[in-house]
């Protein structure tokens, strides 16, 4: 897991990387009104694609991983074919679908019919999406960790340098070629690694496909409607900011929901790309299940809080650094997402039990409640403080998040919190706290001197952590020790 884990951090590092830049650029080249109008696009995009997809992609990846744990090649087969095919179809409904309703959508989401050829534009990425979440799952489910890390570091890479074109070029016209664009890239390179997997060649009619993909289906239609309420409250969510304030506004939310999300999406991407399939494969084994979560848990923490901390301290500065000034009003929200991102990362690992063991209603019945109660709480955060309401909103949802989870996974598995992690939440989540409360109550440079000092503290803390779980003897720490003061850092005694 940590060897795979390393692999997609990496790629994940070096994506983070070139997102930072592809921001910048579009801060500085469209503006808040455009960081806005990318949002709206993208949670549009977001909500068909998602119907459109059928949450094929993330039940498929267990297919194959099972398939693959048996070593059944017919099945191998079948299940991959059945899959591309799919694919193509649903891809193909949701471009259709795409074009019919952008009047509609036009008017829900801007209040006018402006932007309806935009819109219908989008139906192309959903296709483009689709065929490529087909052959990821494929490349996942085979557990080609290495593929999967040099396929997203060729997407954001291509992505990066079409978006900064397109922009500069095109200003906020450029926004949906450069969607376009590099939807149509990531499916190139998807399909390049995909042909690089042997797949057992296998003959079926299209019917017998449709049959084929009955279990995949009836799991994944539960993994598209949570991923639909999702993508429902992020559509919804943006709507109401841009009608009850504006489309600046809209970037200003953007802003800081994309940088807490950037950093905890780096971790748990590094994290998730193994994790689920190996879940799922001792689904047969509750304290084995029990294990893997307490150790995805600890690993999951002691790489994100260092970064949470340091975001907390310095919300200001990050915002000024990514992004530009006339964006500052993004830092008070940057602080109350920071705080959900720290739930997120421990109620993460919970929320795969009830995947793993195939409890769809479950999963069905957590997702609704939980995406309901983020809407109501967005709704009323947005009348109540204005925009700050949705981040406030934000942090309350994961404090219900992670402690409903927990008991869901007790109940499934007779899951708890090993001593070592508890610990490990009894000191970071108090640490955490303060220097959330430092950062809202004490002037600037105070409470910046004291939240950096927070931060280098846990930091040698939660690398020490990660040395004691993963080793000495690992190449990261290996290669780590090398810089100088490194050795010490890490607990280790000098060379």
């Amino acid at each position: 897991m940590l060897k795979s884990s390393s692999i997609i951090g990496g790629a994940q590092g070096i994506n983070l990387l070139l997102s930072m830049v592809r921001v910048k650029f579009a801060a500085v080249l469209i503006g808040p009104v455009g960081i806005g109008l990318l949002g709206n696009y993208s949670a549009i995009q977001g909500l068909i694609g998602t119907i459109a997809g059928l949450g094929i992609q993330s039940s498929a990846v267990r297919d194959v991983a099972q398939a693959v744990g048996r070593d059944d090649q017919e099945a191998i087969g079948r299940t991959v074919l059945s899959l591309r095919r799919v694919c193509w179809l649903t891809g193909l409904m949701g471009a259709v679908a795409m074009a019919l309703l952008s009047p509609l959508l036009s008017q829900w989401t801007f209040g006018s019919d402006d932007y309806v050829l935009e819109i219908a534009l989008l139906g192309l990425v959903i296709l483009f999406g689709n065929l490529a979440g087909g052959q990821m799952a494929l490349i996942q489910g085979m557990r080609r960790i290495g593929d999967l890390a040099r396929l997203n570091i060729i997407g954001a890479a291509a992505g990066t340098l079409i978006a900064i074109w397109a922009y500069a070029w095109l200003g906020l016209g450029g926004i949906v070629p450069a969607l376009l664009l590099m939807s149509a890239i990531q499916l190139l390179a998807s399909g390049y690694f995909a042909r690089r997997v042997a797949v057992p060649s296998v003959r079926m009619t299209w019917l017998a496909s449709l049959r084929a993909t009955g279990g995949m289906l009836r799991l994944g239609m539960v993994f598209m409607w949570t991923s639909l309420i999702a993508a429902l409250v992020a559509f919804a969510t943006r709507a109401l900011i841009t009608q009850q304030i504006d489309l600046s506004a809209v970037g200003i939310f953007s802003a800081a929901f994309a940088l807490s999300g950037m950093f905890v999406g780096f971790v748990l991407s590094a994290m998730g790309a193994d994790y689920y399939p190996r879940l799922t494969a001792a689904s047969h084994d509750p304290a084995a299940m029990n294990r893997l979560v307490n150790e995805q848990t600890e690993i999951g923490l002691l790489l994100a809080v260092p970064g949470l901390l340091a975001t907390l301290s310095l919300a200001g500065w990050i915002i000024r650094i990514f992004y530009t000034g006339e964006f500052l009003p993004a830092a008070d929200l940057l602080q109350w997402f920071v705080l959900g991102c720290l739930g997120r990362v421990i109620s993460w690992p919970l929320g795969f039990v009830m995947l793993a063991l195939g409890k769809g209603v479950w999963y069905f019945v957590a997702e609704t409640l939980w995406n309901f109660l983020h809407l109501s709480l967005i709704w009323i955060g947005l009348a109540v403080v204005g925009l700050k309401g949705v981040s406030i909103a934000f942090f309350i949802l994961y404090i219900v998040v992670t402690i409903s989870a927990y008991f869901i996974a007790q109940r499934l598995t007779g899951f708890a919190w090993s001593d070592a992690t508890r610990k490990l939440l009894l000191l970071l989540l108090p640490v955490t706290l303060l220097a959330f409360l430092g950062a809202r109550l004490l002037p600037l440079w105070p409470s910046t001197l004291i939240g950096l000092a927070v931060t280098l503290v846990a930091s040698i803390i939660c690398l020490r952590g990660l040395v004691t779980r993963i080793g000495q003897e690992h190449r990261i720490v290996r290669s780590a020790c090398r810089i100088p003061g490194m050795r010490w850092a890490c607990g280790l005694p000098a060379s």
